[in-house]
């Protein structure tokens, strides 16, 4: 059996991340190679989150950074089961790599996310060797971006709410992304306007407002015109555009964007809220 030394157990758990005694047992199991210890420790995830495949990993942290330029941005969320780890400040210096690997490489999606590498690393395989190190069930569940004139991106405290904002002019006083990007995390629209709601939302509100009508017994001839009057209303509380402005109510979101510059105007927006 080959000797385990002190270095050797210092050099795998900086490879790892891996507390000092499973490296060491994985090197003494692995009789002293490196690699064969490190697919141990993968291994070892690998069964953790088998065996955790039903627990429930709500916790965890959503984080969103621009480009240097300000034309890109990107959100991730990193999920784990408690919100012990979720705090733990290793947990989000690994959040922060991966988001930073989306930004440095500006993946299409959320797989192509991870397959992409991290010091030499797969990102998924990092995801299970942490699972294993941390003994927690995580998952890197989300991913998305936005590309415009100029991007913003918000933090709520406690990195359980992010959100990125595309504006249609570059140039933009920095308070006025964050401003917007503060209306929606605030007040979490479906859309930017009217016109980009999804159909399929529209078309519920409306069946909503119809059976609201019908047990409040109303005439069956006015329910289409009650539901108008009710999708209405929808459109003016949940539209980004629309909604009033949260640091001056007598105006809208459309109408602060006007004062700034006449022709600005939100390009779109990404929200990930965990628990809130």
């Amino acid at each position: 059996m080959a000797q385990v030394t002190a270095a050797d157990v210092s050099k795998l758990r900086k490879l790892t991340g891996a507390g000092m005694m499973d490296c060491k047992n994985a090197l003494v199991e692995a009789d002293g190679n490196i690699e064969r210890a490190i697919e141990l420790i993968r291994e070892r995830g690998k069964a953790i989150a088998n065996k955790r495949a039903d627990r429930e990993a709500g916790e965890g942290v959503a984080l969103a950074k621009t480009t240097a330029d300000g034309k890109r941005g990107a959100l991730i969320v990193l999920n784990c089961e408690t919100d012990f780890v979720a705090k733990n400040e290793n947990f989000i210096s690994l959040a922060q790599q991966f988001l930073e690997v989306a930004i440095q490489n500006n993946p299409a999606d959320l797989d192509a996310l991870k397959k992409l590498t991290l010091n030499g690393k797969v990102i998924e395989d990092i995801v299970l060797e942490q699972t294993g190190v941390i003994g927690e069930k995580l998952d890197l569940s989300f991913f998305d971006k936005i590309e415009a004139a100029q991007v913003t991106a918000y933090i709520h405290s406690g990195n359980k709410l992010a959100t990125l904002v595309g504006l249609n002019k570059g140039g933009i006083d920095a308070q006025v992304g964050k401003d917007i990007a503060m209306q929606i995390t605030a007040m979490n629209p479906v859309s930017v306007s009217e016109e980009s709601v999804p159909k399929h939302i529209a078309d519920k509100e409306l069946e909503i407002g119809r059976e609201q009508a019908r047990l409040e017994g109303k005439p069956e001839n006015m329910l289409d015109k009650i539901a108008q009057g009710k999708l209405a209303k929808f459109f003016k509380e949940s539209t980004l555009l629309s909604q009033d402005f949260i640091k001056d109510g007598k105006k809208t979101v459309n109408l602060y964007l006007k004062e700034v510059d006449k022709d600005l105007t939100v390009t779109g927006f990404v929200r990930f809220s965990l628990n809130l």
